[in-house]
């Protein structure tokens, strides 16, 4: 008779006690022990939050090298059934092995669930019949769990569920996320203490209750904001360190469509409005992709949404300063360009029309597609294709953590035929798949990973682009990190190569993500490592850094609703020397689209108590000594830019501090 020491670990998770019956089975390479029910004196309280008990699994002989584990419990009479959330278990051998059996997911029903030892392995390295067993039924069950479905034509496939609370266990938000989390508008206004204006639909009258509004929640930045939103040099910066700093590139010639002269503009120094084209310091903004949008209706009113080009010029002393705005594609005597020369209303109603555009921009394109719905995809092809026990599931799914769940309800609740984007933004109704078909058509690999969008618009030299400085730094450790725990595991390229679970990942996201789009750059295949490594790095990127810069100071930036307007609701002017703080007022929003867009900004900003920061792994999945050291140095990297970015802070005005390390988010969670 042989003894195994059986230790269970209960998860912290609120609500993860069951009072049931748990039962155990090792499997080993030379045979199984008894299906043994898991009780001492303790009785149903082992298995409480937090618990840690340690059982002993007898058998007549050794079952060789532990292979997996079968878990499942049972409902005793008098007792309800629960939803128990064990972490791990861990298994002494009578040889002294110890073997580790991650488990870090709800058990809700009496059904064996089958846990790997921990050794993360290819495909081609499972060789035992059993492994093989269980990986193919582990891969079935998953694609019966996680099925894709087109939402709308033209636009990235989701997954597939009714609601929310349909989805499997596993994905779902925990208990503390789902009482502290619902992404209505509803709650944030309850949240900013504005509900008594939600179905206001009255104009502003004046700046006065406007800013009455925004003073029941502001933050720091947002108060920054409020003081010098109507600055040009404020202006420029957001399109830098704002929530959209993806639209700006360098610009050697002026398009055609965009007749802006030297007579018509100053510019700082002593050059031409050529020769700063040619020098590299003149930048353009171009928001083609909106051009053309059927615009919403909204209490009764055709809203308007412009397609703007901006020009701006690198000063001599480094600034970033606008030059000329046309706020139409189509140039026409009706299209004035405006300039900073004109008067002074007509001139800032210039570059709210460009704020609001901008809103909407982000919001489908920058935010929407290319970070939640892009991680989406990558979400569901893992689930679907890559076992627990791979290593790139390993590696990745601490970036999907609520990524399912947030997009489901974004999908019911903003994006809706009733949803709040839908009734409140100028591109909502028919405008929402417009842009973001439009976007996805022109969605490219490059412009997704940070270095290659960087140099491609011409951005590395341009100062005070904190957005540009702490993502490279960002991206390069990443990269660092998954080039260590890749090449860990993938020897060489015909390791890649032959990995046929891998192989279908990408397959999947080509496909079902971008459509079979070629012209997007994103590979159809894998077969090198260094092509693997790029695109887990991008992966990470995305999920984490991409998200954070994009979505968490929407409420910073768009609070002050005149520097960000969800839509306009008069047409920009056509003549210039007639606009006035009245026009701009009548321009602006209702009060109800107003307090209604803080909301869901509020909430869609809000950083939730369970967040999981960069580079923290609570779930330990990988158990080597290697891709446990290369943890402890990604988690250092990450320490030491942490200090970096806030060092540089504390001289700015206006801290850049969305993708400082520790208030990134491991996964589009919000």
């Amino acid at each position: 008779m042989v003894n195994y020491e059986v230790t269970v670990y209960t998860g912290n998770l609120l609500h993860s006690t069951t009072l049931n019956n748990v039962y155990i089975k090792l499997v080993g390479t030379d045979g199984e022990s008894h299906h043994t029910w898991l009780i001492d004196i303790n009785g149903p309280f082992n298995f409480t939050t937090g618990a840690v008990a340690t059982f002993t699994v007898s058998c007549s002989e050794s079952i060789g090298k532990l292979l997996m584990i079968r878990l499942n419990k049972e409902t005793p009479l008098l007792f309800l059934a629960d939803a128990w959330f064990p972490a791990k278990v861990e298994v002494k051998s009578p040889e002294g092995d110890i073997y580790h059996f991650p488990v870090y997911r709800w058990i809700t029903d009496s059904d064996t669930h089958i846990f790997r030892e921990g050794k993360a392995l290819l495909v081609y390295e499972d060789t035992h019949a059993l492994g093989k067993y269980s990986r193919e039924k582990e891969l079935n069950q998953r694609k019966e769990d996680y099925e894709w479905e087109e939402y709308e034509r033209d636009i990235p496939h989701c997954i597939k569920a009714e609601s929310a609370s349909s989805l499997p266990y596993e994905v779902q938000f925990s208990f503390t996320k789902e009482l502290e989390f619902l992404l209505s508008a509803a709650h944030g206004l309850l949240e900013l203490k504005l509900e008594g204006l939600a179905n206001c639909q009255e104009k502003w009258t004046d700046m006065d209750s406007i800013y009455r509004v925004f003073c029941c929640k502001k933050t720091d930045k947002s108060a920054y904001v409020h003081e010098h939103w109507k600055d040009d040099e404020f202006f420029s910066y957001q399109f830098l360190n704002g929530v959209n700093p993806m639209l700006i590139r360098r610009c050697s010639v002026l398009p055609e469509n965009f007749p802006v002269t030297d007579g018509m503009v100053f510019l700082r120094g002593e050059r031409s409005l050529e020769e700063e084209l040619q020098s590299g310091n003149i930048y353009l903004c171009d928001y083609r992709l909106l051009d053309r949008v059927e615009t919403n209706t909204i209490n009764g009113k055709k809203q308007y949404l412009m397609a703007p080009l901006v020009l701006l010029q690198k000063t001599p002393d480094d600034k970033l300063m606008p030059i000329a705005i046309q706020l139409k594609q189509t140039p026409a005597e009706d299209n004035p360009i405006f300039l900073p020369s004109d008067s002074e209303y007509d001139w800032l109603l210039a570059k709210t029309f460009v704020r609001s555009a901008d809103f909407n921009y982000h919001e489908l394109n920058v935010h929407l597609l290319r970070t939640h719905l892009l991680a989406e995809v990558f979400a569901v092809s893992l689930l679907r294709n890559v076992p627990m026990v791979h290593p790139l599931y390993k590696l990745l799914v601490p970036h999907t953590r609520y990524t399912l769940q947030i997009n489901v309800l974004a999908r019911r609740l903003l994006i809706s035929a009733t949803g709040t984007f839908m009734e409140f933004t100028a591109s909502g109704g028919d405008g929402v798949l417009t842009i973001l078909k439009k976007s996805l058509s022109e969605l490219t690999y490059s412009s997704l990973c940070i270095p290659e969008d960087i140099a491609e618009r011409g951005l590395e030299a341009l100062p005070n682009f904190y957005y540009r400085d702490d993502g490279l730094k960002l991206w390069d450790i990443i990269h660092r990190f998954v080039k260590g725990i890749i090449t860990y595991y993938y020897k060489n390229d015909g390791d890649v190569q032959k990995d046929c679970e891998v192989q279908n990942w990408i397959s999947d996201i080509f496909v079902e993500g971008f459509l079979s789009n070629a012209d997007t750059g994103i590979p159809q295949k894998f077969t090198t490592v260094a092509e693997l490594v790029k695109f887990v790095t991008m992966v990470i990127f995305t999920c984490s850094v991409q998200h954070a810069a994009v979505n968490s100071g929407q409420f910073d930036f768009g609070a002050w609703m005149p520097n960000w307007p969800t839509s306009m609701q008069l047409p920009p002017p056509t003549t210039k020397g007639k606009s006035s703080e009245n026009t701009l007022l009548q321009t602006l929003p209702d009060v109800n689209v107003t307090v209604n867009g803080m909301a869901i900004m509020h909430l869609l900003s809000k950083q939730s108590t369970d967040l999981v920061p960069l580079g923290k792994y609570p779930d330990q999945l990988f158990f080597e000594k290697t891709p446990l050291s290369l943890i402890k140095k990604f988690q250092g990297d990450l320490e030491v830019l942490d200090v970096s970015i806030k060092v540089r802070n504390e001289s700015l005005d206006l801290p850049y501090t969305y993708i400082k390390p520790t208030v990134v988010e491991n996964s589009v969670a919000v």
